[in-house]
Formats: structure tokens, sequence, C-alpha cells
């Protein structure tokens, strides 16, 4: 008897131990618009955070269809069944959100001193007092290119918007190849893999750019508009029917070895590992005649906030503290090349096309997309003009035409700020 009596207390303390365990155990959820990168995330990212944290689970729940994010997390929010961490887009929606109290501030989060002015300028309240989002990476424009191509056919990367013209001639001339891989059926690439890729060079990138938030530039004079002419000479190199060509279409013409050139960023880098057969090599934005100084885009992409309404404040917090050290930062950008951390920390880049990527950032003067901050606010949404006229231009809408049409969208509700 008195060896079941021990039994059933040694029984009832192991009970009330596992539970205690369990109730100690907290799940944490994470929302984003990413959902190929769901095996990193479960298979690499989040046992590194496990490691250090075993009894906070993480989920990592995309949405179905990336497109649809910004509609699902708004009635997410608003129903207050959001994941307990949010994927934060740059700069205007994440700050809206901040702005309606679903976003809590992130001052105070030990580690984000790991982060300078402008990784933080896409998460940052317009006077600078708080930041509401943990940078995760950008992402930097450019051309990728079929290097066994360039190499039958004698050709050579270029450096000026003449030789990329020269360049794209021979390739037609040959006519066993698209010179560019590009469509215009979604219209947004035209916009971010057209416009926004080669116009800094003719904008002057941040100087252009702040340009349009001041009033001191806009979109149908100088560099803005020169950038939209400079884009309509790339359609006599446009592939076969690539006004019916979708985002998909333009990426298998060129994983298929059948395009010389594709327009494009460092997102593509695991994509293209994969499916392209071929040696690939990259190119800069080139430069238009007479210039001497480069400027990329070097987007600011991607970034996590902590849901003010979550019950797992603590636990959401100590996985955004662990997104700011070094260790984060080298395994994201090695598990996502071509998605580059945002931090100061010194990393290794494993893939020698992201590598090459970055070190454009060394060689060129950095901006981000034109469009994003402040001046996508109002109606018509300055940057879904851009994809839309950037396109028409690319279809053969005269270039002056398009500009003024962008340039009088923003006047109708935007007063500049300088």
């Amino acid at each position: 008897m008195k060896k079941m009596v021990v039994f059933l207390v040694v029984l009832s303390l192991a009970l009330t131990l596992s539970v205690a365990v369990a109730q100690d155990k907290v799940t944490i959820t994470i929302e984003s618009w990413r959902n190929d990168d769901l095996p990193i995330w479960q298979d690499v990212i989040i046992p590194a955070f496990n490691a250090h944290y075993p009894d906070i689970e993480v989920i990592f729940a995309p949405v179905g269809d990336p497109a649809q994010y910004n509609s699902a997390l708004a009635a997410k929010l608003e129903a207050g069944t959001a994941g307990d961490l949010i994927t934060c887009r740059p700069f205007d929606l994440s700050l809206q959100q901040f702005n309606d109290g679903y976003l809590v501030s992130l001052n105070d989060l030990p580690g984000m001193e790991n982060f300078g002015d402008v990784a933080k300028s896409a998460w940052i309240t317009d006077d600078g007092s708080d930041v509401f989002c943990v940078p995760m990476a950008s992402v930097i424009h450019g051309f990728f290119y079929n290097a066994d191509i360039f190499n039958e056919l004698g050709l050579e990367e270029p450096t000026t918007e003449a030789e990329f013209l020269a360049l794209l001639q021979a390739v037609k001339d040959d006519g066993n190849y698209e010179p560019l891989a590009m469509g215009t059926n979604d219209q947004w690439e035209a916009a971010t893999m057209g416009y926004q890729n080669i116009g800094p060079n003719y904008w002057h990138g941040e100087e252009g750019r702040l340009g349009l938030i001041n009033g001191t530039a806009k979109y149908n004079t100088d560099g803005f508009l020169e950038a939209f002419e400079a884009l309509a000479r790339w359609i006599p190199y446009m592939p076969t029917g690539y006004q019916a060509l979708t985002y998909p279409d333009s990426q298998n013409l060129f994983t298929l070895g059948l395009a010389a050139v594709y327009p494009t960023g460092s997102w593509e880098i695991g994509l293209f590992n994969t499916q392209a057969d071929f040696e690939m090599g990259i190119f800069p934005p080139p430069l238009p005649e007479g210039a001497t100084d480069c400027y990329i885009s070097d987007h600011t992409d991607i970034a996590l906030g902590l849901n003010a309404a979550s019950p797992n404040q603590e636990a959401a917090r100590t996985f955004l503290e662990w997104m700011t050290t070094q260790e984060f930062a080298e395994l994201y950008t090695n598990q996502l090349p071509g998605f580059f951390t945002l931090s100061n920390h010194d990393i290794t880049v494993e893939d020698p096309i992201a590598a090459e990527f970055l070190s454009w950032r060394g060689m060129c003067h950095s901006t981000i997309r034109s469009a994003y901050q402040i001046l996508s606010r109002g109606e018509p949404n300055n940057e879904i003009e851009l994809w839309r006229l950037s396109a028409a231009v690319l279809n053969g809408e005269n270039p002056q035409e398009a500009a003024d049409e962008v340039q009088a969208g923003l006047d109708a509700w935007y007063v500049p700020s300088g």
C-alpha cells in the first residue's frame, strides 16, 4: 500500500512537471508574403533560433498567393487574427500599419544599433522618432546574361548605354536568340526591372528621388524623362510577342537559354541557380554617354515587425532580437542569395553572383525605387502609375507623353515638402 502511495505521488509530480513544461512552451507565428523560402525557414533559420531558445516554437506561415498578402494581412489585423510577427513591406504600407496601431515601436529592442539610418529608413516614421520593423534585407537591380551566348557571339559586358544597345543589336542580327527576356503583360516588370533599374543613372540616385519629394525634380523633365526615353530604346530588342509575356514567361525564356540578357535583380539568383544549366554573368545598369558616376537601386525590401495585438510579446521580441545578430545576417544572406542583410555586420557571402552584386555597393552610389517613400500615399498611386506607363512606353507610347501623365497624376494630390 505504501509503495502504491509513493508511486502515485511520483506520478502526480511527473504530470505536474510535464504540464509546467508544456505551459512554458510558447508558439509564435510569422506572417509573410514570401512562400518560396518556406523550406529555408523550416529547415535552417528556425532550427538555428531554437538552438538558443528551445522553448519558443516558431511557425512560418506565408500566404498562398504573394499578390494577396497586403489585403489578407489587412483583414487579419482588423479582425485581430494576425500572427505575432508581421513581415513588413518597405515604407508607406508598414508606416500606415504602425500609425493605425497594428505595429509597435522597436526603439528599445536590443540590437537595433546594428542597423544604420539607410537600413532603417524604410521602416521609420517621417519624423524619425520611431522604428517599427527590424530590417532584414535589400535587393540590388542589374542585368543577368547568358555567358554561353556571349562567348558564342564574341560579346562583352557593356558599361555604357551605347555598348548595351550595340550588344543587343548583335544578338538580334545573329537571329538565334532573343536579345532581351522581358514582357509587359504584368506591367510591374517594366517599371521595377526596366525603369527603376536603369533610371538612377539618369536622375542621379538619391538626388533625383529626394528631388521628387521636395519638388525640385519632376518625372517629365531631365533625368526622369531621359530614363523613359532610354527605356523606349529597348523596343527593337524585346522578344517576339512580348506584350503577352508574363513574368514567369520571361524567367523561362532566360533559363531555357533562349535569350541573351535578362533585366532584373539579385532576387532571381536562387531560382536561376536551380533552373539555368548554362554559365551566367551579371553587369550593373549601363551608364548614359558621358556619365562617370554610377548609381544602383539597392532597394530596402523586407523587414519584420511585432503585432501590437500579439499575446506573446516577450517571445516575439526575443525572436526579433535574435534577428539583429550576425548569426541571422549570415544565415539569411547565404540561404537566400540575392537578399542582402541590412545590418552592419561583416559577413561572408558564399554565392559568387550574389557576392558580385554586393560588390557594386563599393563601386556605385546606392538609392531606392523612386515612388516607394511618400509618393505613393495618394491616388493615383505613383508606383502603380509607373508600372502602367513604363509598360506603355515599351508598348510604343511616346516617352514624353507617358512622363507627362505620371507627373500629372502625382500633381493631382501631392504637394512637395520643399
